[in-house]
């Protein structure tokens, strides 16, 4: 070989006979690449991908097995199956004809309505939760990181994902408030920050996710005010339209969309019948501990982001309803983001404390908080994820879909809880006992809530007198009739 085209096969010649090098950059070795999607920037994406991933599978998991413990999930595919095909959201599982409006005002909903219309099921609903929750670690794991570090990031941004009010949230089929989990959290990221827009930005939309929120989104504003030390314009907006906006809907939009012209839940705020229960101290205290100790070691106290806490608690709290007073369902998981970033917001003082048991106890917190998450997961729903049969169909199950599947496209339907959100997305379902005075063509029923199929024909007889049933099947505890002849 020549040598003076040795240059050349490197590169080219240059205009003067030198030799030019290659101008393509070599391709990034795999350890770079590996180097690149460790950079801490990437954290809180990473978290947010594992927390999507985990909620979903849980979801799809309990979805799959029937494992429905409440009709909210039929409930939500209704409307959203409403504004998907540009029509009012009616849901006949609220009494037929209900517009959904009429009960709780969540037009944020319509978001979901080309997803649904694109891939019509449940299961859509249950993805896009699993995507705001995991959504939602994003703006905390940010903050903790930015505020104290990589690892206490870290630690926290897992521990918030763990936090024992969204597990029970995932756990709780579909509900309107996945889309306050985010809004908080990166509105009170801003607020951390000092972005006072932001923050406004972030906070306004809560009025359009249901009604009590727009009293959250003015605590916002009264929080950045307390921040800010000053009569800003925009927080002061802040307060005066959350507040507007939450009387607005409650004595009038609501009203407006209900059939009896008022709102239903202001029965649960006074006595109705006769003496109603108010919430017991240890209750409310015990409440109060499980949203602050595990999640915060009660450091959170010394922050004022526990403000933003104050109007759920305090509904909740007023409530003569006992589903609102405790752990379960879903009712604190939109407390979850503003423990954690009031415990964010109150560590770096703590750890510049004069107290060296405070500053010793900050600096190891943020671990402490990480463990106890872990430690309270073996109890919660996302370690069922460990067991080898969450992943297996229940025997019976497949037998049941088949009986359902028997039940044609348009039939109207009254169901009880199980079967209801495998029915909702091709046919009109009713609950059991408020149709009406419509006779379904089908009936579907849990037998253990009527311990024998004889004994749940003739509860259905009871119920429709004028109308024949006969059973077309029975499968994992799910039986189902069918109309045959109607008065």
């Amino acid at each position: 070989m020549d040598t003076a085209a040795a240059p050349a096969a490197r590169g080219h010649i240059g205009p003067r006979g030198t030799a030019a090098t290659a101008t393509a950059s070599p391709a990034r070795p795999p350890a770079a690449r590996l180097a690149a999607l460790r950079a801490p920037h990437l954290d809180p994406y990473w978290i947010a991908g594992l927390c999507f991933l985990v909620f979903a599978v849980l979801s799809y998991c309990r979805f799959r097995s029937l494992s429905d413990v409440s009709w909210d999930l039929g409930i939500f595919e209704q409307a959203i199956r409403g504004y998907a095909h540009f029509q009012a959201p009616i849901v006949d599982l609220k009494g037929p004809g209900t517009n959904i409006l009429g009960d709780h005002f969540s037009p944020v909903l319509v978001l979901l309505a080309p997803f649904y219309r694109l891939i019509p099921s449940p299961l859509t609903l249950l993805t896009a939760q699993a995507a705001l929750f995991a959504l939602s670690a994003v703006p905390v794991t940010r903050a903790a990181a930015r505020h104290l570090g990589r690892r206490p990031g870290l630690a926290i941004g897992v521990a918030y994902g763990l936090s024992w009010g969204i597990q029970k949230a995932v756990d709780f089929d579909f509900h309107e408030i996945a889309f306050a989990m985010p809004l908080i959290a990166f509105a009170l990221e801003a607020v951390l920050r000092g972005r006072w827009n932001a923050a406004v930005c972030w906070a306004t939309p809560l009025v359009l996710v249901k009604e009590d929120l727009g009293v959250t989104a003015a605590a916002i504003g009264a929080l950045a005010l307390l921040r800010t030390r000053r009569a800003s314009p925009l927080p002061i907006a802040l307060v005066a339209f959350g507040i507007t906006a939450t009387a607005v809907t409650l004595g009038l939009i609501i009203p407006g969309f209900n059939g009896s012209g008022s709102y239903d839940y202001w029965s649960k705020l006074g006595a109705h019948g006769g003496a109603s229960p108010a919430v017991p101290v240890d209750v409310a205290l015990r409440t109060v501990l499980w949203v602050l100790l595990p999640t915060t070691g009660l450091l959170a106290l010394r922050s004022p982001l526990l403000l933003v806490a104050l109007p759920t608690l305090g509904w909740r709290f007023l409530s003569h309803d006992p589903h609102y007073w405790g752990i379960d369902w879903h009712y604190n998981a939109v407390l979850m983001p503003v423990v954690f970033l009031a415990l964010v917001d109150a560590l770096p003082r703590a750890r510049a404390a004069a107290r060296p048991w405070l500053r010793s106890y900050a600096h190891h917190l943020p671990a402490a908080v990480l463990a106890a998450a872990l430690a309270l997961t073996t109890g919660l729903p996302l370690a069922r994820l460990t067991d080898a049969a969450t992943y297996r169909k229940p025997p019976g199950v497949a037998a049941a879909e088949r009986l359902l599947d028997q039940i044609p496209d348009g039939a109207t339907v009254e169901s009880d809880v199980r079967p209801i959100s495998h029915l909702t997305g091709r046919a009109r379902v009713y609950w059991t006992g408020d149709t009406g005075g419509l006779a379904p063509d089908y009936v579907t029923a849990q037998l253990p809530d009527h311990h024998t199929p004889e004994q749940a024909l003739a509860d259905v007889t009871a119920r429709h007198p004028k109308s024949t049933y006969v059973p077309l099947g029975t499968a994992a505890d799910i039986v189902v009739f069918r109309r045959t002849s109607a008065g």
